[in-house]
């Protein structure tokens, strides 16, 4: 009798694990994979703005194509929603071990006029050093925006601070600059991972 209840409860914890897989397949790979709200974003070849690295270098999209991209955008006076973003990205560049390196991962500040180039740098150091840091002159930053079709906002409080809303979720690209996926504030990483793969297949089937 016992012996059969142990079964029965193999069995079932057997299939709940199933369904996990399942679900996880679904919404990784599947049909139930989730695309972003509204327009998808633009390839990164049909995009053209004009940023500064947190190294001092002129970037844009042209700098990325060739390697699959995960971005991101946020500033360094976030309160909570970006340091949990990019500790959550440094999670998963971890995770991936040295395929990260083979990876374009971009944090695009929304708040030019606080973040310079040196806050940037100071700020990315604190997170995985595969993270690098973009800003620039805020009109090319609204280009950036508009090319991933995100959205932003300077919210100024009676004491006349301020703060920034925008678009929460990090946009994946493959090496051809085509876009891929999202993933979700706060997304498990048993699926982020798996999504950030899915963006870098393309180039490694490709590869020689």
């Amino acid at each position: 009798m016992r012996r059969r209840s142990a079964l029965g409860y193999g069995a079932a914890a057997f299939g709940a694990i199933g369904l996990t897989l399942l679900l996880g397949w679904w919404r990784v790979d599947g049909p139930g994979a989730p695309e972003p709200m509204g327009q998808r974003p633009l390839p990164l070849t049909a995009m053209d703005f004009r940023l500064t690295d947190h190294k001092g270098q002129p970037v844009g999209p042209y700098t990325l194509v060739g390697r699959p991209s995960m971005i991101f955008f946020g500033f360094t006076y976030c309160p909570d929603v970006c340091p949990t973003t990019l500790s959550d990205i440094s999670s998963w560049l971890d995770m991936m071990g040295e395929d990260a390196e083979r990876l374009n991962t971009i944090f695009i500040t929304v708040d030019p006029e606080r973040d310079t180039v040196d806050a940037m740098a100071e700020y990315v150091g604190y997170f995985h050093s595969a993270i690098r840091g973009w800003t620039g002159p805020e009109a090319q930053i609204k280009r950036a925006i508009e090319g991933l079709r995100a959205t932003y906002e300077k919210v100024t409080g009676e004491d006349g601070r301020y703060t920034m809303n925008h678009t929460a979720k990090v946009f994946l690209f493959d090496a051809e600059g085509r876009f891929v996926s999202t993933i979700d504030y706060h997304e498990p990483r048993e699926f982020a991972v798996p999504k950030i793969r899915r963006a870098m297949k393309v180039r490694l089937e490709g590869a020689t």
